[in-house]
């Protein structure tokens, strides 16, 4: 089970003094399963806490003593990977729960527990509501229809707006409706006019502002609303922003934290990979270099273990040295004459035009024979042209000198192309290229301002639009 911790490491943490004894049944139509698991959510991970065999009948009852924290559980499939559904720990530790295979809210029925009662009972409801505006927007498109389909569809809006409120209202909450309010969206005043800066400053507010939580900060950790409000903050609300703002709001997020290591390890551990891995989003190799200069490399996450915290900073090291605004350092290789003389060998730098294309390449890579055919008629279109405002400088990316040289005869290249053996410095490491096509360009002082791979028909209007930024910085 990849997604599951040592069953009996997770079970010794919770055989606490404050054990009590429980019997919590699940009655499941249709159970294929001869095992069913009680799990906690962390992150995206199920952490298992009980186990219990299915009985003929398809029913399943984990009992026992234990100190239950009050939380969201997720009822888990035996091979662990996949959770049936949730339900709520809250009220009571003696219940039982009937419903379909996959605990479809509308199939569940409850007896001993009020707060999964009223739970299922919510959601079930809200399920409703939206099959009913679903007919009433192909109603409303009928011109015959679509007048008395706003209003029913008025009226629907109206009347789950009263039952939401009643439901969450203070004195009648528990735990699921307490968590769905603290939770909740950020509401955005009206007149406040930057509201995506406002929505992204007051974004965690709730969490790490708040006078009283649902739960002890801990607890919360183990709620999938907790990471399903990380993974939507940075990688769906920040996830085309630049790399200064997503920068930024790490380090607001981080100091708001303080010194609770467990959560900044809750975060961590999830962005990191996500930046590290990109190797599409624009900005992303520095915003994961300075979570490695600031806080990894800086003994601020003790989670980590020295070998990792090795790779880590030869990985930073070798990053660092591409980054948007670095400078590129300078190439000195061969043509496909394949000279030994260094005197005979090629700049990368040494170019009349204001951007040099650092074109890594490799002629048995499918992708980059699409990719360098669309670069060859741009670059072709250009050669008879007043003013070209770039050379390339392709690297061929191939240990057979002979079938790259071949490649770049038949498909009459006119550009810089160099490759083979001759050359100053390692260019894998010196601009991080470990896989073709790899794409640098350097401007006119040769710093990097792009390193990524940009669709050719978009290379011209990246570089007017990059001129136009450094006229408006000036």
């Amino acid at each position: 089970m990849k997604k599951v911790l040592a069953l009996a490491i997770v079970l010794a943490a919770w055989m606490t003094s404050g054990a009590q004894q429980y019997r919590m049944e699940f009655r499941l139509e249709g159970l294929t399963d001869s095992v069913l698991y009680i799990a906690r959510h962390y992150r995206d991970q199920l952490l298992p806490v009980d186990t219990a065999r299915v009985g003929k009948d398809g029913s399943v009852v984990f009992k026992g003593k234990r100190a239950w924290k009050r939380n969201v559980y997720a009822l888990v499939h035996q091979d662990g990977e996949k959770s049936i559904g949730d339900f709520v720990v809250d009220d009571s530790r003696q219940f039982t729960i009937t419903a379909d295979a996959k605990l479809t809210p509308e199939s569940v029925k409850v007896k001993g527990s009020e707060a999964n009662r009223r739970m299922f009972s919510y959601m079930a409801r809200w399920s409703e509501a939206k099959k009913q505006r679903a007919e009433l927007e192909k109603r409303k498109k009928d011109a015959a229809t679509r007048e008395q389909a706003e209003k029913e569809e008025q009226a629907l809006m109206d009347e789950m707006d009263a039952y939401d409120k009643e439901m969450r209202h203070p004195k009648k909450a528990q735990l699921f409706f307490d968590l769905v309010n603290f939770f909740d969206d950020t509401d955005v005043p009206e007149e406040v006019e930057d509201k995506p800066y406002y929505f992204r400053t007051h974004y965690w507010d709730r969490l790490f502002g708040a006078k009283q939580l649902p739960l002890p900060l801990e607890e919360l950790r183990y709620t999938p609303n907790l990471y399903n409000k990380l993974n939507y903050f940075f990688f769906g609300q920040m996830y085309h922003a630049d790399k200064d703002t997503i920068v930024k709001e790490i380090d607001r997020l981080a100091a708001r934290i303080g010194d609770d290591t467990a959560m900044l390890r809750y975060v961590f551990d999830h962005i990191e990979p996500r930046y590290f891995r990109s190797t599409r989003n624009i900005g992303w190799d520095a915003v994961w270099c300075h979570l490695m200069s600031n806080y990894y490399l800086k003994g601020r996450c003790p989670w980590v273990r020295e070998g990792t915290l090795y790779t880590m900073r030869l990985n930073y090291n070798r990053i660092r040295q591409s980054l948007i605004g670095a400078h590129g350092q300078e190439l000195w290789m061969a043509d496909t004459n394949q000279s030994t003389n260094a005197d005979d060998w090629i700049s990368s730098h040494r170019f009349p035009t204001k951007y040099v294309i650092l074109w890594f390449w490799d002629p048995d890579c499918h992708h980059c024979q699409e990719q360098s055919a669309e670069l060859k008629v741009l670059y072709d279109s250009l050669l008879t042209a007043p003013y070209r405002p770039f050379e390339v400088y392709a690297v061929g990316y191939e240990s057979d000198v002979e079938k790259w040289k071949k490649y770049v005869r038949e498909h009459d290249f006119r550009w810089v192309n160099v490759g083979g053996p001759n050359v100053n410095i390692d260019y894998q490491e010196a601009y991080n290229v470990h896989g073709a096509p790899t794409m640098i360009i350097l401007n006119e002082r040769r710093d990097i301002i792009m390193n990524k791979v940009i669709p050719i028909k978009s290379l011209l209007r990246f570089l007017e639009e990059y001129e136009k930024k450094v006229k408006g910085e000036r």
